[in-house]
């Protein structure tokens, strides 16, 4: 018997005709009941958290406390800060609250503010300490004083960082009188060049050099020029110090000095290389 014919074979093999039949794929598959419960419970917990910080009466601000205070008081620092009492606790903007301290008190140097939960918000100030004084409004241009009214006779009160922060009635016991006194000669340009907050730096940054002895016998910071500085001690004795370069080798030498010639008046270390004593 023959076999199949060469268009036996062909006819077999060729496509069938009609519509192209539609790929199989499967069937989508439905949320399993394990995953709908995690996902809604996850929701419900997301829900409760957000009400417990924002909508219930649990984690509100009830207090504020403040610590660090010196010269000013807690009740000061609290009515400046204006903590919204009663608001949620996680709504309070800190930075906010800082930066207002900082502008309404200028004796606060730095502060932190801190929730302390469930109820509350701390305040931890850090006040400036004054270096030196000066006579309110008398550090213009040559020294003069250019202020008067409710100002005369006050004190200002400077820091470390020759920062002017506060203007007070009696000048604080032990800190030293600063006197911007430019000689006539050199007024203009060392006040041009420099300007006065510059030469209060320098007066600053010599009586932070002074050694512990010294600086309590202190009794004034004399600025003549950015390199003539000179202290007025306790006892009607004086020291040249110079600029305010190479402090902590003047404070060294002016020790030494002082020893060697406990009975003088005057003491010169602006080169303490060559440092020198007299009036004993």
């Amino acid at each position: 018997m023959a076999g199949p014919t060469t268009a036996d074979r062909g006819e077999r093999h060729k496509p069938k005709s009609g519509p192209p039949r539609p790929p199989r794929g499967r069937s989508p598959r439905l949320p399993r009941p394990r995953v709908l419960i995690v996902t809604g419970v996850a929701l419900l917990l997301g829900a409760a958290t957000i009400w417990i910080l924002y909508g219930s009466q649990w984690l509100r601000v009830e207090r504020v406390t403040t610590t660090g205070t010196g010269v000013l008081t807690p009740a000061q620092v609290r009515a400046a800060a204006a903590v919204p009492v009663g608001a949620p606790l996680i709504s309070v903007d800190t930075g906010d609250i800082e930066d207002r301290l900082r502008r309404k008190l200028p004796r606060i140097d730095s502060v932190e503010v801190v929730r302390s939960w469930p109820h509350g918000i701390g305040l931890k100030v850090t006040e400036r300490e004054p270096v030196l004084i000066a006579k309110s409004g008398t550090n213009g241009k040559n020294g003069e004083n250019r202020e008067g009214g409710s100002n005369a006779g006050k004190f200002v009160e400077i820091d470390a960082k020759g920062v002017r922060f506060a203007t007070v009635q009696k000048a604080p016991r032990g800190v030293p009188r600063l006197e911007l006194t430019p000689d006539q000669a050199g007024a203009a340009a060392s006040l041009r060049r420099f300007g006065p907050d510059r030469l209060v730096r320098e007066a600053v940054r010599v009586a932070g050099d002074l050694p512990p002895a010294v600086a309590r016998d202190t009794r004034a910071v004399r600025v003549r020029s950015y390199d003539d500085v000179s202290l007025d001690l306790s006892g009607g004795r004086t020291v040249v110090w110079g600029s305010g370069e190479k402090g902590d080798t003047k404070a060294t030498t002016l020790t030494a000095l002082m020893k060697a010639a406990p009975k003088a008046r005057h003491f010169d270390v602006s080169v303490p290389t060559a440092p020198a004593s007299s009036g004993s």
